[in-house]
């Protein structure tokens, strides 16, 4: 009988450089656009057989001998897995649980080094790169999380396992790449929920605690202050702790910025100009959007002293499945003066920021699905959340 192998061990696996084939049977399209690292490509259906395909897949593996296979849902991976076992015993063959939609629940909780009087934990989500934070006052352990994916167990958890108790949540915008937690995390703890001020103008429909642009939270002995920095969307904050600090969410990545068109070019702008589906995202809200971006980064972000740490919302995970700076389980980070000095996008003059913006590439999968649950106008069940999420993440520039 074929056993399944848990997303979370396969990541220890991928972690410890262990001996195995990880074959995905997805069609080439979803393989190309997402996959694990390291994932070999022999697309197979879920109800195909193997005849005349066994010396095929033993050239696709080549001298391995543990083979772990993965599809989107376990359905397909789990009928390659079954034919090879009853078809040879050259293979330990398992099946990963969950299939893709598993793998995009495995997290990493890594302790940034901000200083002896704070705790701050990023909490990775290792197959989209949405990084999320606890942060937590050293003395008092008082604690806030800022921007919880819908897996909130992970940020409680990461807060237990450093004695923290969680007293408020931010989110920073809303989130257009994936579904957020905040306010089931919030509702959970009996603790208030915070947005920007400006959030109400993006029609949020949840209710939220707004914070005011250079507002500052009391967490224990630190002080967070909301500084107002719209460019990605027209709410964005961003979270100041302690001046050493900079919670950067999607204005300001490690190796670029957050795009602008999602809010700006999108058909929540069509639909706040009262414009028609034939609109086109090159309308000038999307201009509008990257002119406010250059001027939050020149004017607030690059404003700050060099030395303050940037912990951004993100990190590019590429195709190969693989972060594109850093590695699962390291913190990714960089510094106002890496940021200022190693970022080609923030040497670049207004206009020429604003024609680049234009052309972010792909958009994230579902996003306009994504943002109407987060404003609270679309109500989905667990298992359409998930649906929505699978795929790339898409959210730099």
């Amino acid at each position: 009988m074929v056993t399944a192998l848990s997303p979370d061990r396969l990541a220890q696996l991928q972690d410890s450089d262990a001996e195995y084939a990880l074959v995905d049977t997805r069609p080439e399209d979803s393989y190309e656009s997402w996959h694990v690292s390291g994932a070999i490509h022999f697309p197979f259906g879920p109800e195909e057989e193997l005849d005349g395909r066994l010396e095929e897949f033993h050239e696709a593996v080549g001298d391995a001998e543990r083979v772990i296979t993965i599809c989107a849902k376990a359905i397909s991976s789990s009928n390659l897995a079954t034919r090879l076992e009853s078809t040879t015993d050259e293979y330990d063959v398992q099946v990963v649980d969950g299939g893709m939609k598993g793998w995009s629940g495995v997290y990493d909780h890594v302790e940034v080094d901000a200083g002896e009087s704070v705790t701050i934990v990023q909490v990775q989500r290792r197959a989209k790169g949405c990084l999320g934070y606890v942060v937590g006052c050293a003395s008092t352990g008082e604690a806030i999380v800022v921007d919880p994916t819908a897996d909130i167990d992970e940020f409680e958890v990461a807060a237990t396992e450093r004695d923290l108790t969680i007293t408020g949540v931010v989110d920073t915008h809303v989130h257009a790449d994936h579904v957020s937690g905040g306010r089931e995390l919030a509702d959970s703890l009996a603790v208030p929920y915070y947005l920007g001020e400006h959030a109400t103008d993006r029609g949020v429909e949840i209710e939220f605690t707004p914070l005011e642009r250079n507002e500052v939270l009391a967490v224990g002995d630190l002080e967070c202050k909301a500084l107002y920095t719209p460019g990605h969307t027209s709410e964005m904050i961003t979270v100041l702790v302690d001046d050493r600090a900079l919670l950067t969410a999607d204005t300001l990545h490690v190796a670029s910025t957050g795009r602008t068109e999602l809010e700006f070019g999108g058909s929540e702008a069509r639909s706040a100009s009262g414009g028609t589906s034939g609109e086109t995202a090159s309308d000038d809200g999307g201009e509008r959007g990257a002119r406010m971006l250059y001027e939050t980064l020149h004017r607030t972000i690059l404003a700050e002293p060099e030395g303050v740490l940037v912990l951004p919302g993100h990190v590019t995970v590429t195709a190969d499945g693989e972060f594109e700076h850093g590695a699962p389980g390291d913190p990714i980070t960089t510094t106002i003066r890496a940021a200022r000095t190693g970022i080609d996008l923030l040497d670049l003059e207004e206009d020429a920021f604003v024609d680049r913006m234009a052309d972010a590439g792909e958009k994230p999968s579902n996003y306009e699905e994504i943002i109407e649950r987060n404003r609270g106008a679309l109500d989905l069940p667990p298992e359409e959340r998930v649906e929505l999420e699978l795929g790339p993440n898409n959210c730099s520039a």
